[in-house]
């Protein structure tokens, strides 16, 4: 009888542990993420399912659900929608020594409510052909009139660029960075439209000659199976702009556990996986980003690209400046 007892008792046990999952909304698309929730649940155990959607849809969608939401974690490609989240009260702290230790800083939250996960930067494309490298300096420097008719780059709601500006009016001061941004605006070669990849086609084709990119639109082109891609990145290079300043501007995917979590011993553990040496070799060498943890080495595609000089930029500021951001942008008709 006490045999059997204990057999009831280890199947319920391991049924329990079978049990565990983590409830992930995620603005990051899936193809992007899900090989390292595949591994994260190998090595645990722990379920990982997964809802995605645009960022301010999930967050609509986290304060109508409120205390009932069945999330765990809020998963972004930007920093300034972890900012609002935890404005909207929807984040709880964290403390993790692991994660404290890993993530520098300015890349995770002063109250501990959200984390960078991997690090992207904006960089400035250019065609050779037409662009002399030693012509390029700064964001600053292409509002200046040499550059009119001359540089492509998405629209004002594309939070990357927002975030972009946001980091100006940090460093600069709101009424320096809307000066730029009128010079900027005047130099456009087209109305903005498109993604970053269609910045990188555009200079490739002639339509214009410098652009404003994430770098791992670069690289994912460059490494890409689809011909016309490598043929269009080919023709581009990568310049690293601020060296003499203030350095390029970074931003991070991150996430941040909900205050709504029922998982949350299970959604720290996923946490500190994804800062885990496995998964950081897994974005900079599948997504070609930059690894969150400065100890690692990156993929041969980002080491190609040589050393650089990042803005240490606070990332809670560019939360903070966001909505002067998109009001600036407004203003100076970046449409």
């Amino acid at each position: 009888m006490t045999k059997y007892i204990s057999l009831l008792i280890f199947l319920f046990t391991l049924q329990s542990v079978n049990a565990a999952e983590v409830n992930i909304y995620s603005a990051r698309k899936e193809a992007l993420i899900k090989p390292l929730l595949d591994q994260f649940h190998k090595e645990t155990g722990i379920a990982v399912n997964i809802v995605t959607g645009k960022a301010d849809t999930l967050l609509k969608r986290l304060e109508a659900e409120n205390k009932n939401s069945p999330a765990d974690m809020l998963l972004t490609v930007d920093v300034a929608r972890l900012v609002r989240a935890k404005e909207k009260a929807l984040l709880q702290e964290i403390d993790s020594k692991l994660l404290n230790e890993i993530i520098p800083k300015n890349y995770r939250d002063d109250d501990k409510q959200w984390f960078g996960l991997s690090l992207r930067s904006r960089v400035i494309v250019y065609a050779p052909d037409r662009v002399n490298k030693n012509d390029l300096s700064s964001y600053m420097d292409l509002a200046n009139k040499e550059w009119i008719n001359r540089i492509c780059v998405r629209s004002s709601s594309n939070v990357y660029n927002q975030s972009l500006v946001a980091a100006m009016i940090a460093n600069y001061g709101l009424l320096k960075t809307e000066r730029w941004g009128r010079g900027l605006v005047n130099n456009f070669a087209r109305p903005p439209k498109g993604g970053d990849r269609d910045q990188i086609k555009a200079i490739a084709a002639g339509v214009c000659d410098v652009g404003l990119v994430n770098n791992y639109y670069l690289a994912g082109m460059l490494e890409s199976s689809q011909k016309s891609d490598v043929v269009a990145a080919k023709k581009i290079r990568l310049f690293w702009p601020g060296q003499n300043a203030h350095g390029v501007h970074m931003n991070v995917s991150g996430a941040g556990i909900l205050k709504s979590a029922k998982n949350k011993k299970e959604a720290i553990q996923l946490l500190e996986f994804l800062v885990g040496d496995y998964a950081q070799k897994w974005y900079a060498d599948i997504n070609y980003e930059y690894s969150i943890n400065p100890k690692l080495k990156n993929s041969s595609v980002l080491k190609s690209w040589g050393k650089f000089k990042a803005d240490d930029l606070n990332l809670n500021l560019l939360g903070k400046y966001n909505t002067d951001a998109l009001m600036l942008m407004d203003r100076v008709g970046w449409k």
